[in-house]
């Protein structure tokens, strides 16, 4: 894809799934990568795989002293920031009523206020300096609910209004921020939610029975779209969202 060689990118949530996947194409496509993710050996297992061209930041998106010092460093070591993909979130799956505010801070924190940090810190300095591409990935509950996932459907919600929002403020500060969403998709989150379930093997059965496409994602469905948004062949692409479900979601 055009204008993606030697541009300095940073992914959330790269040490494992979508972000690994993402973190792979955007070396492949020419890219230098930092991988910030809390769980540090997954970072560094998905860095040793990039032939020196990615490098690793324990980083807490969900602590903004955490999300600084990681930009800092990576700024330091690699340089600029000039393209970002916040792909790292998380969640269980529990009904509304079941569930407290201790459960709702956790959910919120990672998926609401890690990207807003990560605006706030590392979409700054693109908008100071004049270019910047930027994809969030939210979630196809943001967009239709989903039974069991409350507030993460508000906050994946929020995210699609949030990157809207953004995409009309930097337009003049030549910045594009784009969301894609995926439908259920094959990853150690999607694993976890399933060991919380005592039907897991139906749920994953459903999903794919529910699906056009007849399978659930997989991680490598969604590198390339993302890969797209962040290069020149999507400059004129701003505050659009995208489902990448296999016709699961047809908005």
């Amino acid at each position: 894809m055009r204008g993606l060689t030697g541009k300095r990118a940073i992914v959330t949530g790269g040490g494992s799934g979508i972000g690994r996947a993402t973190v792979l194409r955007l070396v492949e496509e020419g890219c230098e990568v930092g991988i910030f993710d809390i769980d540090q050996a997954g970072a560094e297992a998905t860095a040793a795989m990039c032939g020196g061209h990615a490098r690793a930041w324990r980083t807490d998106i969900a602590d903004r002293a955490s999300v600084e010092q990681s930009a800092a460093a990576f700024e330091r070591e690699i340089g600029p920031a000039e393209l970002l993909a916040n792909v790292a979130g998380w969640d269980r799956m529990m009904n509304f009523m079941d569930t407290d505010t201790a459960f709702w801070d956790k959910i919120i924190a990672i998926n609401l206020y890690g990207p807003l940090h990560m605006h706030h810190v590392v979409v700054r300095g693109m908008a100071e300096r004049g270019f910047g591409r930027v994809v969030n990935v939210s979630s196809d509950a943001g967009r239709v609910g989903s039974s069991g996932e409350a507030v993460y459907s508000a906050c994946k919600g929020g995210i699609i209004a949030f990157t809207k929002t953004m995409a009309r403020e930097l337009a003049r500060r030549n910045v594009t921020l784009n969301v894609l969403c995926p439908g259920p998709t094959d990853t150690p989150l999607f694993d976890a939610i399933k060991a919380d379930s005592p039907n897991a093997a139906k749920i994953g059965e459903a999903l794919a029975r529910a699906v056009p496409l007849r399978r659930i994602g997989t991680p490598e469905d969604f590198p390339g779209t993302i890969a797209f948004l962040l290069s020149d062949d999507a400059a004129y692409i701003t505050g659009q969202t995208i489902s990448v479900s296999g016709g699961l979601t047809m908005v």
